[in-house]
């Protein structure tokens, strides 16, 4: 019997998502591309891909009710990881093209532009700024990664007045405006990157990412 987590990616029809299955499990990962319920559920890890546009990711979501195993794993304290409109659509809310989108509502923010006056899509590659005491980030706090967006949460709304209430690590970078990079919270983690296009810098992120499944 393997000792590798075991990673579900889900299978949503979002796209080419077998690059980020071929990098899992060059991290460490048994990995498989499903949509069973059973296994999104039972996996060590589960992965949130996206492509394409907030609403419709969303749309798609919904056909196969994923929001539900989603919300069931985060309250069950069992590790999700989000990756590019799989990290946008944790928000509450997308707008594209003066079309709002509900979100998951996992944290607090809307999905909007970036500036007007930069190349968009903010397309190649970019530094990032984590916080200190990062998992996903730890031994590569100052490498570059690969983006490639149009759109992102340019404002963190977490209420940080309640002091019971530990805010989540946040990690920036920037186009035109800063916008949320990353952020880990618990059993949640969300890139809008893609680290499985970033080379070693993004597999070494898959494999803290991973390690951590056991811990």
């Amino acid at each position: 019997m393997s000792d590798r987590p075991t990673v579900a990616v889900l299978d949503y029809g979002s796209g080419n998502v077998h690059s980020a299955v071929r990098a899992l499990e060059s991290a460490g990962a048994d990995v498989e591309l499903t949509q069973d319920r059973q296994k999104l559920l039972s996996a060590d890890g589960l992965v949130v891909p996206g492509v394409g546009a907030f609403a419709a990711v969303m749309d798609a979501l919904n056909a196969t009710e994923a929001p539900r195993w989603i919300g069931q794993r985060i309250a069950g304290g069992r590790p999700v990881l989000g990756i590019c409109v799989g990290h946008q659509v944790l928000f509450e809310r997308g707008v594209e093209h003066g079309i709002a989108a509900e979100g998951l509502g996992e944290w607090p923010g809307e999905v909007t532009a970036l500036p007007e006056d930069v190349v968009v899509p903010h397309m190649g590659w970019n530094t990032v700024t984590p916080p200190e005491g990062s998992v996903l980030f730890e031994g590569i706090e100052d490498e570059r990664f690969y983006f490639v967006h149009s759109y992102a949460v340019q404002k963190w709304d977490f209420d940080q007045s309640i002091p019971q209430m530990r805010a989540p690590a946040v990690t920036w970078a920037h186009h035109g405006a800063d916008f949320v990079a990353a952020v880990e919270n618990g059993p949640l983690s969300a890139t809008q990157f893609h680290p499985e296009k970033s080379g070693e810098a993004g597999q070494k992120l898959l494999r803290n990412w991973v390690r951590s499944l056991k811990n």
